[in-house]
């Protein structure tokens, strides 16, 4: 059945006669004629038998409907772009589409790729941000490295490492202490985190406290952002070491308490079953648990 989609070329014109509300910078920008661009966008009024513009002596302007339907088609033509480009840039190679948690793709994944690629030269490795469990089916993932408890149906899961975030804080905020007692820390301000909102409230149980502001402070999605405000004497943050190691070792951060949240979740590698058999991800695989244990040994 023949698929009800007006011409990529109207839809392209329309787009940047849209963007400008002019139909004059959309020919210029295209390297046709203002003519062309008319003739495009009445061919897609009536195609869609909606009017998309008003035309006046002053020039057009977006309908309401015209201005919904560019901010759809815009997003539409990105992605087949991405998708264009995503396919010119794989020619001859064998790519692996990873999702990724984004602090623990910027902090320890990435500054290791570059070994994978000595070791892999054939194999292309694109990274992409995800925080939570999705159906591979309805994505183009081939692989993804997430923190939890491996319950993802229809994967298969290889443990990396565990998580072990500490208290961490500014040098300021410390005053020339070396740490906080736990009695000190339910004081401060708490820098919470999204996707781990009991974090705190288990590290003072933890200690035997039973704290009732512990889930009160200001929430941030990521890892990179609770150090940030860390860093800016914002409060302290339960933050693994390794996603910190610079600033650690530059003293922006420091340990405020040497007392670990321990968990039984932790950071997998979660592969699909219909991706099980596949040699590049095989390689990724042994060399991912290769590296976690290189750098923790207890994994």
């Amino acid at each position: 059945m023949r698929r009800k989609i007006p011409s990529t070329t109207a839809l392209v014109s329309f787009e940047a006669a849209a963007r400008h509300e002019s139909f004059t910078k959309a020919a210029h920008e295209l390297s046709i004629t203002q003519g062309a661009i008319c003739r495009q966008i009445a061919s897609l009024e009536e195609f869609l038998s909606v009017e998309l513009f008003r035309r006046s002596r002053r020039g057009v302007k977006l309908t309401e409907a015209g201005l919904s339907y560019s901010r759809r088609v815009a997003t539409q033509l990105d992605a087949v772009e991405r998708d264009t480009l995503s396919v010119m840039g794989q020619q001859g190679t064998n790519v692996i589409e990873l999702a990724v948690v984004p602090t623990f793709g910027t902090q320890w994944l990435i500054p290791r790729l570059k070994d994978f690629q000595r070791q892999h030269p054939e194999v292309t490795v694109n990274l992409t941000n995800r925080t939570r469990p999705f159906l591979f089916a309805d994505t183009e993932f081939d692989a993804a490295i997430y923190f939890g408890d491996a319950d993802w149906s229809g994967t298969e899961s290889h443990r990396l490492m565990g998580e072990n975030p500490v208290p961490v804080c500014s040098p300021r905020l410390l005053a020339g202490r070396t740490e906080f007692s736990p009695e000190d820390m339910a004081d401060l301000p708490l820098l919470q985190q999204t996707t781990r909102p009991y974090a705190w409230r288990q590290w003072f149980n933890a200690q035997q406290l039973n704290i009732p502001r512990d889930m009160t402070g200001p929430r941030y999605e990521l890892f990179s952002m609770l150090s940030q405000a860390a860093m800016h004497d914002m409060g302290v943050a339960l933050i693994p070491p390794f996603l910190i190691q610079r600033e650690l070792e530059e003293q922006r951060l420091m340990i405020a308490s040497p007392r670990v949240l321990t968990s039984s979740k932790a950071y997998y590698l979660m592969i699909p079953d219909r991706k099980v058999e596949s040699a590049s991800l095989h390689a990724f695989k042994d060399w991912l648990i290769d590296q976690s244990q290189r750098y923790n040994p207890s994994v």
